[in-house]
Formats: C-alpha cells, sequence, structure tokens
C-alpha cells in the first residue's frame, strides 16, 4: 500500500468518526466542535467530558496514532516487536497496532489480567 493510499484511507476513516462522534455528542448534550477540531483536540474533550470508555474515543486516539506513526514512517510496524504488521490484518484494520503474534499474546495477557482482577 502506498502511503497516499493509507492517507487517504486514514482520512475516509477519520470522517466517519467524526460523523458518529458529532452524533453521541448530540446524545450526551455536549457542545464539542467534533468537524473542525483537531484529532488531539477532540480527543482532550472527550477526556475533559468524561467519555474515555466509549469505544469511539478508543476509536480516535487508534485514529490519531495510525496518523502520527504515518507521519515519521512507522505506519504497519508493530508496537510491541517493531516487526511488519501483516499486510492483510492493516487492510481489515487500518488502525491496528500490533502484528498477528503480539496481538494474540496481548489478549491472552489482558485476559488473565482481567481473571485477576474479578
Amino acid at each position: 500500500m502506498s502511503r497516499s493510499y493509507i492517507r487517504h484511507e486514514l482520512s475516509e476513516l477519520e470522517a466517519n468518526l467524526r460523523e458518529e462522534l458529532g452524533q453521541l455528542l448530540a446524545l450526551h448534550q455536549l457542545s464539542i466542535d467534533s468537524e473542525t477540531l483537531s484529532l488531539s483536540a477532540l480527543i482532550d474533550a472527550l477526556t475533559a467530558a468524561r467519555l474515555c470508555d466509549e469505544p469511539l474515543f478508543i476509536q480516535l486516539t487508534q485514529l490519531d496514532a495510525a496518523i502520527c506513526q504515518l507521519d515519521i514512517g512507522l505506519y504497519g510496524l508493530c508496537a510491541d516487536c517493531e516487526a511488519d504488521i501483516e499486510a492483510q490484518r492493516l487492510t481489515l484494520n487500518p488502525l491496528e497496532q500490533r502484528c498477528q503474534q503480539c496481538a494474540a499474546e496481548h489478549a491472552h495477557e489482558h485476559r488473565h489480567e482481567l481473571r485477576l482482577t474479578h
């Protein structure tokens, strides 16, 4: 995938997430300008509004990370082992942060943590 194609895909995803965010903000009766604020400003505003547990918040933070990684030339590298993330994984989810092996290990560890805390 070319860098311009990835940027286009991330831009389309951002537009969709901003639309969903507008609906979420209306539901919570919040007046945050979801159309013109930068991603980092949106993330800060959602944090201040205590909406960090919303799946949309997580997607916005992942999108912000993916755009930053693209800007510095690290997009597509696993956050854990720094190997290339499989192309199929990135095609399915352009916000993917881990290769298949590290994702499986992370999921296993997270399930173990959940068992310990419940």
